[in-house]
């Protein structure tokens, strides 16, 4: 559903979150293996979301990555969503039909239709802080 980058994207700003608010920053080294992400590849995705100011990033040796309780309260998944995939998500033909429309549907444009506009109200209601909170409490995993 998400590429690889939005999904690593995702789970790095979850995890960046949930560190801040123990021990500040985190290095991407830390984050890359809890991701479970090559180091490159997750230093690629951090800078597209640092470049976007989801995530903040101080260089040097007591530096790395981190999220205010308060910027993860504001920061929607969508945000992320749309930095590192665009609106695809929510355009995107469910059997990849490059000319699926209302008028011309593929067999399961509506039922899609209708899934996509909850995805996209979810994506767009849960924030950062949200999921955090559900790792810190213990009630959900970023890694297993």
């Amino acid at each position: 559903m998400f590429s690889k980058a939005c999904e690593y994207g995702i789970k790095a700003a979850i995890f960046i979150t949930y560190k801040s608010q123990q021990a500040g920053m985190v290095s991407l080294t830390e984050i890359s293996n809890e991701i479970d992400s090559p180091v490159a590849f997750t230093a690629k995705v951090l800078q597209q979301l640092t470049k976007n100011k989801i995530v903040d990033s101080i260089r040097g040796p007591a530096g790395g990555f981190q999220i205010t309780r308060k910027k993860a309260e504001k920061i929607k998944l969508s945000k992320i969503v749309s930095v590192l995939d665009g609106d695809s998500i929510y355009k995107g033909c469910g059997l990849g039909l490059p000319r699926c429309n209302d008028k011309n549907p593929c067999p399961i444009h509506h039922k899609f239709a209708e899934i996509r506009s909850q995805l996209k109200q979810m994506l767009e209601t849960t924030s950062l802080w949200d999921l955090s909170k559900d790792i810190n409490n213990g009630d959900a995993f970023l890694k297993q």
